[in-house]
């Protein structure tokens, strides 16, 4: 009798020890074989300024370092470019001869020629008069036969050309008084508005030496050296708005129904410790890739287009900064599709 008790404790010892196995080995096999949930991943970026300048120069003086926070206005690189201060030189000298030449034909004459043509026209008025009185007596004569008709003509002939003379002489001296022509001090005036354009093209470009921020951000990257040259265009520094921030995604179109424009949703940040952020999703657009997707119909595949989705924090951008991943659970995401649709 004993015996047998023994072996029957021994047979459920072995039957307790096998279940215990084939239980241990299902939970393994469960956890194992388990689906993982699918994590849609994406990225922070923020708005980015480059800064660069309109002309080629040198780098004098950078005000600023990577990491540095700046507003707008701020006086970031001051550049050198001598060939520009000598552009202006020429440009302002341009400027001061064209002033000169219009200050003339305004002012017209000196007051040295203007009497010059006075006294002319006076000593052709006098010849008018002389040459007039001789007419008269050789007209006279004339009637009374003392003299021949050449006579008369030779003398009529010098009264109007002292006459013609005299009001040569006049015009002279109104031209000198008049200045020049309308259309001459127009375009003394012109050459004026030319040259005052150069030097105010000049000055744009100078201004373009002093680099300032456009914007509120911090100082990313920093490209050049003290005492380098940079060309036209040519980036000097970028600046991001780390209060300006986005969570960047890429989406194929098969679920695209789970993230639909002003939607909010849960993220996870795993460089903020795993922090939970609420984004919102505010920009969709089809990027130019495509993403291979296998359907489960045998009739063949297709093609579905990625699209890109960005979203933004609903509670401010803390602790946000560029290149940090950003971790959606599908699940969630269908969990709130399904509420939106309950809600319905």
């Amino acid at each position: 009798m004993k015996t047998l008790n023994k072996r029957n404790a021994g047979m459920l010892g072995a039957f307790i020890t096998f279940l215990s196995i084939i239980i241990l080995v299902s939970i393994a096999g469960w956890l194992f074989l388990k689906p993982q949930p699918e994590m849609l991943q994406g990225e922070i970026e923020a708005t980015e300024t480059r800064i660069s300048g309109k002309v080629p120069a040198r780098i004098q003086k950078i005000l600023v370092e990577e990491g540095a926070q700046v507003e707008a206005g701020d006086t970031l690189v001051i550049l050198e470019s001598p060939e520009l201060e000598a552009k202006l030189m020429q440009a302002s000298s341009a400027e001061s001869a064209a002033a000169a030449q219009n200050r003339k034909a305004i002012k017209g004459a000196r007051q040295e020629q203007i009497t010059a043509a006075f006294e002319m026209w006076q000593k052709a008025e006098v010849g008018v008069g002389f040459a007039k009185k001789t007419f008269d007596r050789v007209q006279n004569m004339f009637n009374d036969g003392v003299v021949s008709a050449q006579k008369r003509d030779e003398a009529e002939a010098a009264y109007n050309a002292a006459v013609a003379t005299s009001k040569a002489a006049r015009s002279q001296y109104e031209m000198a008084v008049n200045g020049a022509e309308a259309e001459d001090k127009q375009a003394a005036l012109a050459l004026v508005d030319r040259a005052r354009g150069a030097v105010s093209e000049v000055q744009a470009y100078l201004s373009e030496t002093v680099l300032l921020s456009p914007v509120n951000g911090e100082v990313s990257d920093i490209f050049p050296q003290t005492g380098e040259l940079v060309g036209s265009g040519a980036p000097v520094m970028s600046l991001v708005d780390l209060s300006d921030v986005k969570a960047i995604f890429s989406i194929r179109e098969d679920k695209m129904q789970l993230v639909q424009k002003g939607k909010e949703f849960e993220a996870v940040v795993p460089a903020l410790g795993n922090k939970k952020i609420t984004l919102k999703v505010s920009y969709i657009k089809a990027m130019a890739g495509y993403a291979t997707y296998k359907p489960t119909k045998s009739n063949g595949g297709f093609d579905v287009k990625t699209f890109e989705v960005h979203a933004r924090p609903v509670d401010g951008s803390s602790g946000l900064l560029p290149g940090m991943s950003v971790l959606v659970d599908y699940g969630s995401l269908e969990n709130n599709l399904a509420k939106g649709i309950s809600a319905r």
